[in-house]
């Protein structure tokens, strides 16, 4: 499913364009030349043009409108940022996004083939703006802030009555995304040993769902933690109306500044809000807080090692328009960082990456079915379209395996024997 306008809709154009759209397209049309698996068939104010594969011998075939000759304008000098702009704007429009995403992953390094040309000339302003927003105490406050407290209606429109934010875990093909996420929370759990003694340190509440299932179904004391102002007083109410206020303590506290120790540590998703240069700090400071017999469960999103090396200090939309302050290291990466500044060893590893493409499909058909309702609460298209294109973006770079998605179990390194042993079963 797709925001798109069929030719037949599209805006009347002259059968003309600028020398320099001319020349912009030119680029575009040799980037799309390389296309070996797909076929794509755009349209535009100078007739119709088709790439990749013959009619009909394509697994993916999709279909491109340009309505306006900015477009490409746009995709050479910002990027995939610029192609992100132009959907935003209106400027261009498919029947077919994830499809067209999944073809051009295959040029050059997928989306990095759309970074090159002319858009090396936008790199160095998006760099410093995204310095700038490096996750300080303050900024983290800032950034956070900028996605997640847009508004806890807006987020309800798309996830599950659980209201998690992370990839679920779908034990069937016939789970439901609610199934999913509450298999996902189990697991951590389950990870983690939870007992009724336990006292479970959650960094990063999201809207509290993880620390309701630990305490209401593992008996567990949980001490949770947001900087969001938003997420903070959903997850209050929830807990409130759960009869689970003497069991959860919910704080507005940068993970920087916890204090006490704890027998677990659960961190699902918040580690993207860290930042490559605070990794080390994020890990030394989970290891003081665990108690040297404690065990934490870590879920992060990764990129992969090929694409790290070559988008590291690149900045993309996402970066610039959903999640500033994001940074995905790879795993190499985040190991490293672990080990260096900590005792911590990986006992257990869980590949959830193809879960996470599911999840994230589920949002995004969740997210266009309540179109209606998003724009009813003063949201301009643009906001909707943008949306879109993340959504679309994010589950093509779990199906194309870019972006993974890991659970990991670590322990101290104090915990030996068949405790561990049990652990890798």
């Amino acid at each position: 499913m797709s925001i798109s306008i069929p030719q037949s809709e599209c805006p009347a154009q002259p059968a003309s364009m600028s020398r320099a759209h001319r020349f912009y397209r030119s680029g575009f049309f040799k980037q799309c030349a390389q296309i070996s698996r797909g076929r794509i068939v755009l349209h535009d104010r100078l007739g119709v043009t088709e790439f990749g594969q013959p009619a009909g011998a394509a697994d993916i075939e999709v279909i491109v409108w340009i309505h306006d000759a900015e477009f490409y304008a746009k995709a050479a000098l910002g990027g995939i940022v610029g192609a992100a702009e132009a959907y935003r704007d209106g400027l261009w429009s498919t029947d077919g996004l994830v499809g067209l995403m999944r073809i051009v992953a295959q040029l050059v390094d997928g989306a990095d083939a759309i970074q090159s040309g002319l858009a090396f000339l936008s790199k160095p302003w998006r760099r410093l703006l995204h310095w700038l927003r490096r996750n300080t105490r303050r900024n983290s406050r800032k950034n956070i802030a900028a996605h997640y407290d847009l508004g806890n209606d807006f987020f309800s429109l798309f996830l599950d009555e659980t209201m998690t934010y992370s990839s679920g875990i779908f034990e069937s093909e016939n789970a439901t995304l609610r199934d999913a996420s509450l298999a996902k929370l189990d697991r951590v759990c389950r990870r983690l040993e939870l007992s009724p003694s336990d006292h479970l340190l959650e960094i990063g509440t999201g809207w509290g769902s993880f620390a309701i299932h630990a305490a209401k179904r593992y008996g567990c004391r949980v001490t949770t933690t947001t900087l969001s102002k938003e997420q903070r007083r959903f997850a209050r109410r929830r807990i409130e109306e759960e009869g689970l206020a003497d069991r959860i303590t919910v704080l507005d506290q940068d993970y920087r500044d916890l204090e006490g120790h704890y027998d677990r540590i659960a961190s699902i998703e918040m580690i993207e809000a860290v930042g490559g240069e605070y990794l080390g700090t994020f890990f030394a400071k989970a290891m003081s807080l665990l108690k040297p017999d404690g065990l934490m469960c870590l879920q992060a999103i990764t990129l992969d090692e090929k694409h790290f090396r070559g988008r590291r200090y690149q900045v993309d939309f996402i970066q610039r328009y959903i999640f500033p302050g994001g940074f995905l290291p790879s795993m190499t990466m985040l190991l490293a960082s672990m080990t260096r500044s900590t005792d911590l060893r990986l006992v257990r590893m869980e590949d959830l990456t193809l879960h996470y493409a599911r999840t994230l499909h589920e949002w995004r058909q969740r997210f266009l079915a309540a179109r209606e309702h998003v724009r009813s609460l003063g949201v301009p298209g643009s906001f909707i379209r943008l949306w879109e294109f993340y959504l679309a973006y994010c589950e093509v770079g779990f199906l194309e395996r870019t972006t993974g998605c890991c659970q990991l179990t670590l322990a101290r390194s104090h915990v030996r024997g068949d405790f561990l042993g049990m652990l890798g079963k």
